[in-house]
């Protein structure tokens, strides 16, 4: 259900569209999912599909947009927001629906178009992803946090990476972890003992 819908409210026509193309173009991948497969898993018509989104261009724009509003939290402990990005990639690389960053997936699928709005959504998403961690990072007072904001990420984006190439192993995120807690410690952030 959609955000600020109301209990038992049934969702609208573009929450149905929506999520019919998170379940296939994520599943599935944006190239082998066309939007007849997408109209049928929303139970509407392609007509009625293309009055909400007037190309598959758009609606691909649309789902990774709304995959854009399922960031971290930006309060609490600095550290803790930080160190839970691991444990959150623990529990998705554990479920069966894990295939992968849904924003890497799209733009090598669209890599032929750097212009097209997908892969634009997907950029300016791991930029903002990199500058939370850098926010995040000068919180906690660590040092070089410009060069140790982009370690984080790639410790993340190297994590979902192999993750999804060894079939959805969660103890690649512990992994991702622990070399978090080394690179914070050395940056000089003080990090409790792993749990």
């Amino acid at each position: 259900m959609r955000a600020g819908a109301a209990p038992g409210a049934s969702p609208s026509i573009d929450q149905r569209i929506l999520d019919a193309a998170d379940l296939l173009f994520y599943g599935q991948g944006i190239q082998a999912v066309g939007v007849d497969a997408i109209a049928t898993e929303a139970g509407i018509s392609k007509r009625t599909l293309y009055k909400h989104f007037p190309s598959k261009d758009q609606l691909v724009a649309a789902y990774l947009e709304r995959r854009t509003m399922q960031r971290p939290k930006a309060d609490g402990d600095p550290l803790e927001q930080i160190l839970a990005v691991f444990d959150r990639l623990e529990r998705w690389f554990a479920t069966k629906e894990f295939r992968g960053c849904p924003f890497v997936n799209a733009v090598s699928e669209l890599s032929g178009n750097r212009r097209h709005p997908a892969v634009v959504i997907a950029s300016e998403f791991k930029a903002q992803r990199r500058q939370w961690f850098e926010e995040r990072l000068r919180e906690v007072r660590a040092r070089r946090p410009n060069a140790l904001a982009d370690q984080l990420v790639i410790l993340v984006e190297g994590a979902i990476a192999a993750s999804l190439v060894r079939g959805g192993d969660p103890g690649v995120a512990r992994s991702a972890a622990a070399a978090a807690r080394v690179l914070l410690a050395a940056a000089g952030v003080k990090v409790a003992a792993q749990r």
